[in-house]
């Protein structure tokens, strides 16, 4: 006489549930969103850090995935990119998705000065989150604006209050040419305030060390391969807060 099957425990029933929501987490790995950069998502190389209000997750979108390859070197433009020492890079300030604290509509760049964060809302609740470096004191800037245009590898101009700070810098009045030397980076957003430029702007940096310090002339800096992503991300005069 055959046995009947053993009753399910909650641990089993726990555990098959668990097996079908990674299932589902998995194809919605490999239908994920659009490449922008020629990264292909390792298997179950994703950076699962736990800092502050971020949620413990499995990713769908193949540009938020382990640090060793948000911040490899590659080509772009032209530019050889180096890779950026990630473990020197406290974790908090690095590429991550996270619970929305900025409860602005999605497709918003939002800057928290204090805490050294740049987010762009996401629909459903959650934020892409970037460590920043801002301007030190006496350089800040903030208000509500919109990013007028972006540039790739943006020629640098000191503006001449600069310049008379720094005398040296006069062989780039007519402007620096984009590069990797080149203090905006990969790419530059540029601010402007009911249609004026305000000189500000959210910029790549090929100093990765200042990320979540206060350092700048008041510019918002990126490290190259997170502006680079963001830049990816960003259409339209998209509205901006900084605060």
């Amino acid at each position: 006489m055959s046995k009947s099957p053993a009753p399910k425990t909650e641990f089993s029933k726990l555990a098959s549930r668990r097996n079908v929501l990674f299932g589902l987490g998995a194809a919605g790995l490999v239908a994920g969103c659009s490449r922008a950069m020629d990264f292909e998502l390792p298997a179950m190389g994703l950076d699962n850090t736990v800092t502050g209000s971020v949620r413990p997750q499995i990713s769908v979108d193949k540009q938020v995935t382990s640090p060793n390859v948000m911040y490899a070197s590659f080509t772009d433009e032209g530019f050889q990119l180096p890779e950026i020492p990630f473990a020197k890079v406290d974790p908090k300030f690095r590429r991550q998705i996270v619970v929305d604290p900025t409860g602005e509509a999605p497709g918003t760049i939002v800057v928290k000065l204090q805490e050294r964060f740049l987010y762009l809302v996401q629909p459903g609740g959650e934020a892409i989150r970037y460590g920043v470096g801002i301007g030190r004191d006496g350089f800040l800037w903030s208000g509500r604006a919109n990013i007028q245009y972006g540039k790739k590898w943006p020629t640098w101009t000191p503006p001449r209050e600069m310049i008379a700070r720094k005398p040296e810098l006069v062989k780039w009045a007519g402007g620096q040419p984009g590069g990797l030397d080149n203090p905006l980076g990969a790419r530059a957003l540029y601010i402007f305030q009911n249609g004026q430029d305000t000189g500000y702007r959210v910029h790549g940096s090929p100093e990765w060390w200042t990320i979540g310090q206060a350092m700048s002339s008041g510019c918002v800096r990126m490290i190259n391969q997170d502006v680079i992503d963001l830049y990816s991300r960003v259409n339209g005069k998209t509205p901006i807060v900084v605060g």
